[in-house]
């Protein structure tokens, strides 16, 4: 195992970090593509609707740690720059032993988890009854995905992302083949899909293990006294609830926008949903550049260089813009296009052509605060993260209540896109304390 960063802070080396995320991230729609084609060839909406539900239900509830993969990105990457080759080692350690028992707590609780969620979005019997069946198999693949999401962060932070993209690779790859073969082969339905992604979850872990193995190595990872020291596990715990809130009220943000829409009509609710999809693309490309800022600027602030946290967040942040821009003009000039691809109403077409501007503009706004994100995050500035997040969404809040009313829905994405500006403006005025802190 490589604790010690490189030293040279280069734009290949950024491009490197960079581009397996990118790949990575680009196979995850082909897989909910081909769950819904596969499950769709037995000609019946409900087994469609409950994978589709169950999906987002699970989803959901492994989104919430998602802070594990954040914090162990920033704290192993300050680790390596620190040259702690035994704190690199227990840091993996620590993400795992916190996954495991988040997957436990997960098996649990799963049946008031998914009563609940049926309770606040209630379905059709038969989909409620496929959903359930789906999620009571894929559920125990739980400690699995938890695991993963800390295993990703350390490997993130070990700039060795081309084994991000390996283990995408495998479990996406193993999912589809099992899919096909389950479903249309032996006829499992719903249940074919569910078991298809819980051995290609396990899977992904095993893969994981083989690429993390140097790690084991260390006879660090498995001294107890350093993985259990308390002021470590206290440092673990304020950033991951740092990071957990600040993601809670994100998604406060997003839900909200969504909600609103419905309000203002069917149509404008399925152009939102369709536009959406932009931003989604929009963070998959932001996300390779954000994770490379994770990294660098973790090493940086580990190795106490102050110059090197601005090199690399120069670095980094120059390539977030670039895509940005990228973004916008390539929304520009084929946005039109892909909605008439993804929406088959007129109506809908004419609403989502109507609101693209604002999602030309989307990348822009919202590119500064993805790139400082991944900065902060390096640099385990997560309470900046965290009240940068309730600011943002106080604007956005007092930016709804004349806009909306006023504009409709053009009102309803300028609200969104002000939070994204405040977000990015509000940690640009924190950035000068992050690079003291690390000289």
């Amino acid at each position: 195992m490589s604790e010690a960063a490189p030293v040279r802070l280069t734009h290949r080396r950024v491009l490197r970090i960079a581009w397996p995320i990118v790949l990575s991230n680009a196979t995850v729609p082909l897989l909910g593509i081909v769950d819904t084609g596969v499950i769709g060839q037995l000609g019946q909406a409900a087994p469609i609707g409950a994978v589709g539900v169950g999906a987002v239900i699970l989803t959901a509830i492994y989104w919430i740690f998602g802070f594990l993969r954040m914090g162990t990105s920033g704290l192993t990457a300050q680790a390596r720059g620190a040259g702690d080759r035994a704190e690199v080692a227990a840091m993996l350690t620590r993400s795992l032993l916190i996954g495991a028992l988040g997957g436990v707590l997960v098996l649990l609780l799963h049946v008031p988890l998914f009563a609940g969620a049926f309770a606040i979005a209630p379905a059709s019997a038969e989909v409620e009854r496929l959903a359930q069946d789906y999620m009571t198999i894929r559920v125990w693949s739980a400690p699995a995905m938890i695991a993963l999401f800390g295993m990703t962060g350390w490997l993130i932070a070990m700039e060795r992302t081309g084994a991000v993209l390996v283990i995408q690779l495998v479990m996406n790859g193993l999912n589809i083949a099992l899919n096909l073969w389950f479903v249309l082969g032996l006829d499992l339905g719903v249940s074919g899909v569910a078991w298809a992604s819980f051995a290609a979850e396990w899977a992904g872990l095993a893969v994981a293990f083989y690429l993390c193995r140097d790690a084991f190595r260390v006879p660090e990872w498995r001294d107890w006294t350093l993985i259990f020291d308390r002021v470590r596990l206290w440092q673990i715990a304020s950033v991951n609830t740092d990071i957990l809130i600040r993601s809670a009220l994100l998604e406060v943000v997003m839900l909200s926008f969504i909600f609103l829409g419905a309000d203002l009509g069917d149509v404008t609710l399925a152009a939102n949903q369709v536009l959406v999809q932009f931003l989604h693309v929009s963070s998959y490309m932001m996300d390779g550049f954000a994770f490379a800022a994770e990294a660098l600027v973790g090493q940086a602030v580990g190795a106490r260089a102050a110059g090197a946290v601005r090199r690399a967040s120069i670095l980094t942040s120059q390539w977030g813009v670039g895509a940005g821009i990228v973004l916008a003009l390539c929304f520009a000039l084929f946005g039109g296009a892909a909605i008439d691809a993804l929406a088959a109403s007129e109506a809908v077409r004419a609403a989502g052509r109507e609101y693209l501007p604002w999602m030309v503009a989307a990348p822009i706004f919202g590119a500064a605060a993805w790139m400082l994100d991944g900065i902060f995050i390096g640099a385990t500035r997560t309470r900046d993260m965290r009240n940068m997040m309730i600011v943002s969404l106080a604007v956005y809040g007092a930016a709804l209540v004349p806009l909306v009313p006023l504009l409709g829905n053009h009102g309803l994405w300028a609200a969104l896109l002000v939070a994204f500006a405040v977000r990015g403006i509000t940690l640009g005025l924190r950035y000068p304390a992050l690079e003291r802190a690390a000289g």
